[in-house]
């Protein structure tokens, strides 16, 4: 159709030109005849061309058979605890205390052996120490390789780690009917299931069960909360303090594996964990800020590694608290900040923290924080780098736009501008 179009083009600025027809009524006659041997060329190709493909205008066509679905794809989530699982049981793989532990502080896990397949004996073995351990913030280093987690507690864990208790206390009164404060083992397979199904949002056509299908087996999490044989009660003040030392112990770990096993934290390696599971585009202009802003020698403590790991997991409660303090979308100063964190948690941070995230994601220079891009890298934080980002199409290009123009007005500025708070 392109090749008509120029042909026609061609013809149409010919007939007009007064150096090749002059004479209006040569024109008039030529022009026809040009247009006649057109349409003329255009039907013989067009028969030439079905009778050498040999098919008709009116042709009946056979249907072409489908090309077969491609596989449905599992989840991140479900792909995650794929790679860490390290043992299976009744053909169902399974992760041990440690895997879980390695998943929320590792991106990759480098397998030198096969899963380990468990006999009925071995797990029998399994959950008669897990209903005797003791609690504390070193649970699952103590029992390590001993135990066994589904998918489902799996996803259940992981909320654990990410939302603040509030969500949790409301679920579990409402399996309490009776109002005691406490629930059995069936009322808890029930939570854990209703708190599981807001993690997984599995695609229409993925494969993975459901979450009240996933188990078949009891687990270390049961046996540790209502014995070996499902026969005890949990009271919440004991499953609240399980979740305390779960966080606890996870904050433990990572503050000693970005500190290098040392008390302090520098500020550098702060912003480093910060960063660790952000996949934002914005990374390179991050680390920038690190290197020409965030000053070398100065540290951060365990105790103000925790007051932002609270903080972290009330993002929901702290964003509504930057849009009453500030206005929907509009930059943050520090002093917004400040008392934003102090809604949301009732606890503030400290001013090395304060100061380290606003160096690292002021991206103009102007001591501010924009809300929705710090928001974005938070919660890829949170969620250790489990969401799902779409980077595709005229929102990618215009996020590329974004960056560079930022990086160019950075260059320019020097940091030279105030903020309007």
């Amino acid at each position: 159709m392109a090749s008509w179009g120029r042909l026609n083009a061609v013809l149409r600025n010919a007939l007009r030109s007064p150096r090749s027809l002059k004479n209006s009524a040569l024109r008039r006659a030529v022009g026809p005849g040009i247009l006649g041997s057109v349409i003329g060329t255009g039907v013989i190709c067009y028969y030439q061309y079905h009778a050498n493909n040999r098919t008709l205008p009116f042709a009946v066509y056979a249907e072409v058979p489908k090309e077969a679905a491609a596989a449905p794809r599992p989840s991140a989530r479900k792909i995650r605890f794929d790679q860490f699982a390290s043992v299976v049981y009744e053909q169902e793989p399974y992760m041990t205390p440690r895997d879980f532990l390695f998943s929320v502080m590792l991106e990759n896990v480098d397998r030198k052996l096969q899963k380990r397949n468990l006999t009925a004996k071995e797990v029998d073995s399994m959950l008669g120490a897990a209903s005797k351990a003791r609690a504390g913030n070193e649970l699952f280093r103590t029992i390590g390789d001993s135990g066994l987690i589904s998918y489902t507690e799996y996803l259940f864990l992981l909320t654990i780690l990410t939302k603040p208790r509030t969500g949790f206390h409301i679920a579990f009164k409402m399996l309490d009917v009776d109002g005691n404060e406490h629930v059995d083992q069936k009322e808890f397979l029930k939570l854990k299931n209703i708190i599981g199904k807001s993690k997984m949002r599995v695609p229409k056509d993925s494969t993975e069960k459901p979450a009240e299908e996933g188990e078949s087996a009891n687990t270390t999490l049961q046996a540790y909360f209502f014995g070996k044989r499902g026969e005890n009660k949990l009271q919440y003040q004991e499953f609240c303090r399980f979740m305390e030392d779960l966080q606890a112990e996870v904050q433990e770990m990572e503050f000693l594996q970005f500190s290098r096993g040392m008390d302090t934290m520098r500020r550098e390696d702060f912003a480093e964990w910060l960063l660790h599971y952000t996949n934002e585009e914005d990374n390179e202009i991050y680390w920038q800020n690190i290197r020409r802003r965030i000053p070398a020698g100065q540290s951060i403590t365990f105790d103000e590694f925790k007051a932002f790991c609270l903080f972290s997991n009330n993002l929901e409660d702290f964003s509504f608290s930057v849009k009453l303090v500030t206005g929907a979308n509009r930059p943050v100063g520090m002093a917004q900040f400040k008392r934003a964190v102090r809604i949301a948690t009732g606890h503030d941070l400290s001013e090395s923290v304060l100061d380290t995230v606003f160096k690292l994601f002021d991206m103009d220079g102007d001591n501010c924080l924009s809300h929705k891009e710090f928001m974005g890298v938070m919660k890829d934080r949170v969620l250790r780098g489990l969401r799902v980002q779409h980077q595709n199409g005229l929102s990618g290009y215009w996020r590329c736009v974004k960056r560079e123009t930022l990086k160019a007005a950075q260059e320019a500025l020097g940091g030279n501008t105030g903020c309007p708070f």
